[in-house]
């Protein structure tokens, strides 16, 4: 038994461990927040708006939506459930500090998750040395080559070969010192008619890791015909305390940082999908293990892309082009209302899978497949008209029922319109059809859905801060009001650009200064005062310093969903007017339209060019 670790190494290890370094290790993307503060999505409870804060220089944390806060140490016992021994260990180990203890050296792991962790590590070794080695894996290699799977690229995802002997690992880890009850519950071993035996047999073997890099269970495919091995294609560990799969990625540990970098992810069905992305250059690729994609994976990949700005981050789905993979993207679809950042889908129109894609047409073709991703609303809609027959009426009609409810369940108001418009051309129906057929789509939904809790009247006026609508409008506000001096297009803000009662009022409040700058004291309604301060204080959502390009960004694409909003008005118009009998108001409105794309084409540019 290990003795008690030194207290001054305890100390060494609080004061030396970045606790950013191992909050970003732990999935939480963090960006600056001013004041030496950094800020991420709580890992702790669910939320849209990032109230987890960390100051390194204090090594502490604390999140002002659930209250949970602490030190370093605190902090990964807290995330992966470890003792306080533990954490220490590991901590050490990860920033290089060979600890001290008052009795006798470091022993064994004790605990029961370090046993089941040290467990997985000498199964991979085994696993990834007979791949490797073993006359027996020949099959194995043959198939992973045939993939197009290089010794290089198996070592790099640390791929084995489970051996078809019956209790070959059980020997080999039995030997290592683990005992039959901890090979059981770690899911490596099972009991059979005459005692323990391996709970993987002549299969390829992928070791899945954590978001840390811990190994937790393994994903297998078999290598026997259906005749020799009757058992799944593919079986995967069961849930153990340490691994729960509704709760992994495969592929998150080496994708992680390049997710939270270029704010994307893309979704694959499998293993070597993963692989097959990667080798290709698509290093945010990440797959489910042996289940469907889900609020938990949800969770995780949101606070990697710090899915609480509107302005980047995306994620892609990939499908098989089968009557499966059509299924898998409606699910998407459904999924797709819990996000804010955009996703997207990107289906291999032979029914390639990325793998299969990889193989038989190169790593172009792969980056090519995501590149050409399409709106999943597109795609949902899209697949719903597929399955009726558009050059009768009826179909129209039939089509029109069922894909109205689709459009009718997007999240953001402001892309319904141009979904209409986009029906409308799918079908080669009027507009004013179409959007007759979403509102009442809407009603059903408003009708149909549970009753909800009617915000009290002490509540009911305040904009909610994390309404993806409304998140220019904020920030544009807070911008004004912390850091007056660099919103030089102010008075180019139209009137109507904030739509949100409580916004519009501060505008009129923030106008009615004049050029002098806007005190709290001045402000004379509750409401008022109690928005300001909340604005004043809330951080800008930009990583870096906010610059006068950022704010001038801001306000052009602000101004420029006006303007589309504006678009969409007018075009409706005219598509009721009659250009013969309503000539002279026809050009008009079409002048109009054409000065408005132009308008919209500049503020499009300064939005971008401006970042």
């Amino acid at each position: 038994m290990s003795g008690r670790i030194r207290a001054d190494d305890i100390v060494y290890v609080r004061e030396h461990a970045h606790i950013d370094e191992v909050v970003t290790a732990a999935g939480v993307a963090l960006k600056n927040a001013g004041g030496g503060q950094k800020k991420g999505l709580c890992p702790f409870h669910d939320e849209k708006s990032p109230s987890f804060h960390v100051t390194p220089s204090k090594n502490y944390y604390h999140c002002f939506g659930c209250g949970v806060g602490g030190d370093v140490i605190d902090f990964m016992m807290k995330t992966d459930h470890l003792s306080f021994t533990e954490t220490i260990e590991r901590l050490a180990s990860q920033i290089g500090y060979t600890l001290r203890y008052e009795e006798g050296g470091p022993a064994q792991p004790t605990s029961q998750r370090s046993r089941l962790y040290a467990a997985h590590v000498s199964a991979a070794k085994f696993y990834q040395e007979l791949l490797n080695s073993s006359p027996d894996a020949s099959h194995a290699r043959d198939l992973l080559t045939k993939r197009g799977f290089d010794k290089a690229a198996c070592d790099s995802f640390g791929v084995g070969y489970a051996p078809n002997g019956w209790d070959g690992l059980t020997k080999h880890l039995r030997a290592a010192g683990f005992t039959i009850e901890e090979l059981e519950e770690a899911g490596l071993s099972k009991m059979g008619e005459r005692g323990p035996i391996d709970k993987f047999r002549n299969r390829i073997m992928w070791p899945i890791k954590d978001i840390s890099g811990d190994i937790v269970g393994f994903g297998a495919r078999k290598l026997a015909s259906d005749e020799e091995d009757q058992g799944p294609k593919y079986l995967n560990t069961s849930e153990t305390p340490i691994y729960k799969k509704s709760q992994v990625l495969y592929g998150l540990d080496m994708a992680k940082k390049d997710i939270a970098k270029n704010r994307q992810v893309v979704v694959v069905e499998g293993y070597t999908d993963v692989m097959a992305c990667h080798i290709a250059g698509i290093t945010t690729a990440v797959a489910t293990c042996g289940t469907a994609f889900g609020d938990d994976h949800i969770r995780i990949i949101r606070r990697l892309l710090m899915d609480a700005d509107t302005f980047r981050g995306e994620v892609i789905f990939t499908f098989d082009g089968d009557a499966a993979g059509q299924k898998a993207a409606m699910k998407a679809f459904g999924d797709d209302q819990k996000f804010v950042t955009q996703t997207f889908v990107a289906v291999e129109p032979d029914g390639l899978d990325p793998c299969d894609l990889r193989q038989h047409k190169g790593d172009l073709a792969l980056r090519d497949l995501i590149a050409k991703r399409v709106p999943l609303f597109e795609f949902a809609i899209r697949t719903e008209l597929k399955k009726h027959d558009l050059t009768t009426a009826e179909g129209r009609v039939n089509a029109l029922n069922t894909a109205a409810p689709l459009v009718a369940a997007i999240r953001d108001k402001s892309l319904r319109p141009e979904y209409i418009k986009s029906l409308s051309g799918w079908l080669g129906t009027e507009t004013e059809v179409v959007n007759a057929a979403v509102n009442t789509a809407l009603k059903k939904v408003t009708t149909s859905a549970a009753p909800v809790e009617v915000p009290t009247s002490d509540t009911a006026w305040r904009p909610n801060p994390n309404e993806p609508t409304l998140m220019l409008e904020r920030e544009v506000l807070k911008a004004k009001l912390q850091m007056p001096g660099l919103v030089l297009d102010w008075k180019t803000i139209e009137e109507d650009a904030f739509t949100h009662p409580a916004y519009r009022e501060l505008r009129r409040i923030i106008d009615s200064f004049g050029t002098e700058p806007v005190l709290l004291e001045n402000v004379s309604d509750e409401r008022m005062r109690q928005l300001f301060t909340e604005l004043s204080v809330e951080p800008v959502r930009t990583d870096g310093a906010v610059s006068d390009k950022y704010v001038a960004s801001i306000v052009a694409r602000l101004r420029e969903v006006l303007v589309s909003r504006k678009i969409a008005d007018l075009k409706s118009s005219l598509q009721r007017l009659n250009p013969v009998e309503n000539q002279e108001q026809y050009n008009g409105a079409f002048a109009d339209l054409v000065a408005l794309e132009t308008q919209k084409r500049g503020l499009h540019e300064l939005s971008i060019g401006s970042l």
